[in-house]
Order: structure tokens, then C-alpha cells, then sequence
């Protein structure tokens, strides 16, 4: 009975699930013992009828000539061959190359333009090579190809159609900027390698992690603290605070790639990017390109802008920036995870579970330490000239690092960084030497370095545009465009309210058209600060202005300032979104530094 019962759920079974029933079958197949018929083992009927009172023999019997006329069926398909498997044809792989319609997109922005007639003015070089410019813009927005792909194969065209020389073209690969971003990848692997990155990324949820806000609010003033004694945004948002906020992302649940983006990251690295350029404008020794404001202010109007002017004038706009940008993104970009309560305890709990600091991050917190007041001591005993600022940049960063019991191998550039500028050594210089005591410790390896894809297609792409705007400088046609717009803002009659704010508009918004805040401000500064003085701007007033804008600028795009690759390079942002958010926050900073910035330069006597 038990058997028969077997059997008869087994046939139920397959007739039900016909998808299973070849599948049983030859399953039986392959595992039986010899190719003898399978015969099941049935009791006799003499056993079975006394169990069964319902069933008549005859019942009995039909059923067990069923069973038999199936147990033949089973054996003579198991003994003839098996049909052939039904052939599949395998899914086609993935299309390579090329998305057609942007790639035809950019090539046709480059065509059109080629052909247009050259303006009195503007030699054909330079135009062929605006063509081929904005032609690249065009790919680097729609994205047929990798970004590196779209810039390297604009510097093709420009080498091909011999608007550039092959050296010309690739002259920008040998420009410190597009290597230090790629050093800020490196030391970012090395930073969360370590589980450095994830130990002070515990300590700040531990300290602000009960809210998004709070978390991002601790990152932006940390930041903005470092930026008087780091006169680099690349080194400064890129070289030490990216990795963290990566480790923070990570720590929260937050990767890139994986649809979890928006759970944290990708409001994080915009407000972080966004608040790195509003830093920069904020002192005269937070960016590499402020001191030449200041020096082409001198040259222009023959008056200085001292390190207490610029920080006077730009604390009250400044400030109000760092708190207002980040909650507009918040709004207008929210992360999905808000509070999380529980996040101070859990991250402690990280903490107590991570024990000691390694070795490897007992060497870093050491060699940091031992390299900052070094440098202290040398400042101290050269006297050199505006070392309190140093001093007291420096003391804002050991604290910070000896608030969070941390530092690190690739933090060795931290101290390089801040004081680097004052013993000759810049800060590319100084990223090589960290990267070099990184590889010669192998707490990152060459393997490592090369497995960074990003950061080589970060260093393709924009060095390629850097050498493209630079030889627009170089050709002309930046000159030609400053004095067709001082000629035709000149024309108007406006007062010099209207006269230089449309100055500032048509400065702040070319800058689309630059790779670097320093060619920028070496192009047009001085045309725009001349022309704003002819027309009635006080010219102290005027030079200030422009000096802020020329880091507010930088947040438009993705290449328009040194921390922009990097934060973008997280791949945490989409780049439409990116070039978005950058106009809609240019927006919020012109309202703010020309509104609000206008009436506390007015008290304090800037115009």
C-alpha cells in the first residue's frame, strides 16, 4: 500500500508540473544502477485486498495493469537513446563601441561650427579649435564613449586636422593639476584599504550621525576650517576629505553602483563638492589661483589685497553660503536615509569591535604627527612672514586628527600640504612622496594603483581639456570674446550697478569654457576689472568681486575647478544631475555673495 501510494503521488506529481516530468525521467536514467526495467515492488494481492476493503480486486488488478503499462513506458524510453537536446541559441552579447545618436550629436555640434564663418577677429585656428572644443563638451555631456574616449579622441581631431600639434595637444599631461587628482585616488584606496577611512567615518557618525544633515553639516565646516592652511581645493577636498566622506558612504550602506547612491552618497559628495569651491573663495590662501587675483589686482589698480581683507570681506557671504547650499540640496536632492536615531550607538559599537588601531594606522598616525610639527618648528625658527596663519591652520588640523585618534601613511601629504608652499615644495610634489612611502610600505600596491580606472580616465579627460582651453587662450579667441563684451557692455549707457553685473554674469558663466580657475582668472581678470573701473565700479570693490567669483565658478562643472574630477570620479552622481545642481547652486551663490554679500561689504566701507 505505502508503495502504491509512492507511486501514485510521484505520477501526480509529474502530470502536474509538466515541466519536471522529461526531467524525472532522466533523472532516472542517469541514475540507474544497469539498464534492467525499473519494476516496482508491489505486494501480492492476497496481501493487499484484506488492507483495502474499498477497493474490488478487479480494481486492484486494473490499477496494477496501469502501473505496469507505465513501468514499460519508463523502461523502454530508458533504453532507447535520448532525443537531442533542443539546441538554445545563447543571448547576443552586449553591443560594443559607440552610442550612435550622441556620438552623432557631437560630431555634428563640431561640424556646423567648423563651417561657420570665422569672426572678424578670430584667427581660423582658434575657431577650428572652439569647433572641436565644444564638439568634445557636447560628447562629455551625452556620453557616447567613456569620458576619457570622448577627450582623447578631441585631441585626435585637433592633431589630425593640425588645429594642434601632437605636443600641443598632449602638453597638458605634464600639468601638475590632472596628476594631483589621480594621487587623491590613489591615497583614497589607500585610506579605506587601511580601514583607516572607516575608523574616523565611525567617529563622526559616533559624534553627528544621528541626522544626514548633521553628518554633512560636521564634513563641511571640517573642511572649511582647513582651507586658510591648505592652499589647494584639489589636495584639500580631494587628497583628504574625499576618501573620508567615501568611507562614511560605505559605513552608512551608501555605494556607488548599486543602486544604494541615494541612501547618502550622492547628496554627501554634491554638498561637499559644492561647499569645496565656496571654502576657496573665502580666503586668500584656500586656492592656488587666489594669490594671482591679488597680484593682478596690484598689477591693474595698484592696490593689495591682504590675507585680513579678503577673509573680512568674505566671512559673513561665505558662511551664510556653507549653511544654505547644503540644505538646498537637501531639499532639492534629498537622501533617502534622514535620521537614523540608533547610528551614534551602532557606530560605537563598530568601534569597540574594530579594537586598537592596526599597525598600519599607528605608522600613519605617527608619521603625520611627527611631520606637522616639524614643519611647525621650521616656521617657527625661519620666521617666516604670515606664519600664524600656518600655525594656526595647523592647529585646527591636529586637532581635528587627535580629535578622532587617526592619521596615516597617505596623510603624510596633509602636513606637506600645509606648509609645503612655504618650503618650495608643492603639493604634487608632496602627493608623490606620500604615494612613494605608501608603495615602498605596501600599504597600496602598484597593482593597486593601476587597478584605478577612474582616476586614469580622470587624468585623460582632463588634461585633454585643459590643453584645449589653454590654446583658446593662447590663439585669442578669449581676448576676442573679453573685448567684444566690454565693448558691448561699455555701449549700453547703464549705470555701473547694471554695467557690472552684467560684467560679473558674462565672467562667472564663460567659465563653462575653462578646465582651470588659474586660466581663467589669467585670462579675463584683468580685461573685466579694467573695463568694470572705466565704467564707474570702485575698482577695490570690483577686484574683490571678481576674486570670489573666480572659485564660485568652479562648481559649475565637473572639470571647472581641481575637486570637481574627484568628487565626480565617485561615480555617486550622474553628470546631467551634476551640471544641474551646479547652476541651480550658482544661482544660490550669486544671490547670496551680490544680495547679501553687497549689503555687508556697503558696512564695512568696501564701496
Amino acid at each position: 500500500m505505502a508503495s502504491l501510494a509512492l507511486i501514485s503521488s510521484s505520477l501526480s506529481f509529474n502530470n502536474s508540473l509538466p515541466c519536471l516530468k522529461s526531467r524525472s525521467l532522466t533523472h532516472l536514467r542517469s541514475t540507474a544502477p544497469h539498464p534492467l526495467p525499473f519494476r516496482p515492488n508491489l505486494p501480492k494481492l492476497s496481501t493487499v485486498s484484506p488492507l483495502l476493503p474499498r477497493f474490488s480486486k478487479s480494481k486492484i488488478t486494473t490499477t496494477t495493469r496501469k502501473i505496469s503499462s507505465l513501468t514499460v513506458k519508463a523502461s523502454t524510453s530508458a533504453a532507447s537513446p535520448s532525443p537531442a537536446p533542443t539546441s538554445i541559441t545563447p543571448a547576443s552579447p552586449p553591443r560594443q563601441g559607440a552610442a550612435m545618436k550622441p556620438l552623432l550629436a557631437s560630431i555634428a555640434t563640431g561640424v556646423i561650427l567648423w563651417f561657420v564663418p570665422v569672426p572678424a577677429g578670430v584667427t581660423k585656428p582658434a575657431w577650428q579649435l572652439l569647433a572641436i572644443f565644444l564638439a568634445t563638451i557636447v560628447g562629455i555631456i551625452t556620453q557616447p564613449l567613456p569620458l576619457g574616449a570622448v577627450a582623447l579622441m578631441g585631441l585626435g581631431a585637433s592633431v589630425l586636422t593640425k588645429t594642434l600639434t601632437f605636443s600641443a595637444a598632449f602638453s597638458a599631461f605634464g600639468d601638475p593639476i590632472p596628476w594631483l587628482i589621480a594621487l587623491a585616488f590613489f591615497f583614497a584606496r589607500g585610506f579605506i584599504k587601511t580601514g583607516l577611512g572607516n575608523r574616523i567615518a565611525y567617529q563622526f557618525v559616533s559624534l553627528f550621525g544621528s541626522s544626514s544633515l548633521g553628518l554633512g553639516y560636521s564634513l563641511v565646516f571640517s573642511e572649511a576650517l582647513l582651507a586658510p592652511a591648505i592652499p589647494s581645493v584639489s589636495a584639500r577636498a580631494g587628497g583628504i576629505f574625499l576618501p573620508l566622506v567615501k568611507s562614511l558612504c560605505v559605513a552608512c550602506g551608501s555605494n556607488a553602483g548599486d543602486g544604494t547612491e541615494h541612501k547618502l552618497g550622492s547628496w554627501l559628495m554634491l554638498t561637499c563638492f559644492q561647499t569645496s569651491v565656496i571654502s576657496s573663495s573665502m580666503f586668500l590662501t584656500a586656492m592656488a589661483a587666489n594669490p594671482l587675483s591679488a597680484t593682478l589686482t596690484f598689477n591693474t589698480i595698484k592696490q593689495t589685497i591682504g590675507w585680513t581683507d579678503w577673509a573680512k570681506a568674505a566671512i559673513v557671504p561665505g558662511l551664510v553660503s556653507l549653511i544654505v547650499v547644503p540644505f538646498i540640496l537637501y531639499l532639492v536632492y534629498p537622501p533617502t536615509v534622514k535620521t537614523s536615531p540608533d547610528a551614534p550607538k551602532l557606530a560605537r559599537e563598530k568601534l569597540e569591535k574594530m579594537g586598537p588601531m592596526s599597525t598600519n594606522e599607528i605608522i600613519m598616525a605617527g608619521t603625520l604627527f611627527l611631520t606637522v610639527w616639524f614643519r611647525l618648528c621650521l616656521i617657527m625658527l625661519n620666521g617666516i612672514g604670515s606664519a600664524s596663519n600656518g600655525v594656526v591652520g595647523s592647529f585646527h588640523t591636529a586637532k581635528l586628527v587627535m580629535t578622532f585618534g587617526s592619521g596615516s601613511w597617505n596623510m603624510v601629504k596633509v602636513g606637506l600640504w600645509i606648509f609645503g608652499g612655504m618650503l618650495n615644495v608643492d603639493a604634487v610634489t608632496a602627493a608623490i612622496l606620500g604615494l612613494s612611502v605608501l608603495l615602498v610600505t605596501g600599504v597600496v600596491t602598484w597593482k593597486e594603483c593601476l587597478a584605478e580606472a577612474v582616476a586614469w580616465d580622470t587624468l585623460t579627460w582632463f588634461a585633454a581639456l585643459i590643453a584645449m582651453a589653454g590654446y583658446l587662450n593662447k590663439y585669442g579667441l578669449i581676448s576676442w570674446f573679453s573685448q567684444t563684451v566690454v565693448k558691448f557692455v561699455g555701449g549700453l549707457g547703464l549705470s555701473w550697478q547694471l554695467s557690472f553685473g552684467i560684467l560679473v554674469l558674462l565672467y562667472f558663466y564663460s567659465h563653462y569654457f575653462f578646465a582651470s580657475g588659474a586660466a581663467h582668472i589669467g585670462a579675463m581678470f584683468t580685461a573685466f576689472l579694467s573695463v568694470a573701473s572705466a565704467l564707474g565700479t570702485p575698482p577695490y570693490f570690483g577686484a574683490m568681486v571678481l576674486a570670489f567669483l573666480s572659485n564660485l565658478m568652479g562648481g559649475l562643472t565637473h572639470y571647472g575647478i581641481g575637486s570637481a574630477p574627484v568628487f565626480y570620479g565617485a561615480n555617486y552622481v550622474p553628470l546631467a544631475k551634476w551640471w544641474g545642481y551646479g547652476f541651480l547652486i550658482s544661482v544660490v551663490n550669486i544671490i547670496i555673495w551680490l544680495g547679501l554679500g553687497g549689503v555687508w561689504w556697503k558696512f564695512i566701507g568696501l564701496w
